[in-house]
């Protein structure tokens, strides 16, 4: 039980210092996996208006959605995860990845 207790929080370590990375990784996929879904969305609720206007407004919308989204979320997640501790730390990001999974090979 030592030796899984240590292995745990010896990844937890290892994570913990690039909890930024693995945090954009999570974010990106996330919108990889969700914005199908939401484009559909967005180019339903457009589709009245004029082709310059769809376009302009899609562009713009994908910009501060996406962009904002990578930027912005990606460190509050980091955030949000470095609050658990060594025990708790990779065994959440286990699980985190591996629901993502599960959604992914849903889709």
């Amino acid at each position: 039980m030592d030796l899984l207790l240590d292995l745990i929080a010896t990844l937890s370590r290892w994570s913990r210092s690039h909890l930024a990375d693995i945090s954009l990784a999570i974010m990106a996929t996330l919108f990889v996996l969700f914005g199908p879904a939401l484009n559909a969305w967005v180019q339903r609720n457009i589709a009245p208006f004029n082709f310059v206007l769809r376009t302009l407004a899609f562009v713009l919308f994908c910009a501060i959605v996406y962009g904002l989204g990578i930027i912005y979320l990606s460190p509050w997640l980091a955030q949000g995860l470095a609050q658990f501790n060594n025990y708790t730390l990779a065994p959440v990001l286990i699980l985190v990845l591996f629901i993502i999974g599960v959604v992914a090979d849903r889709n």
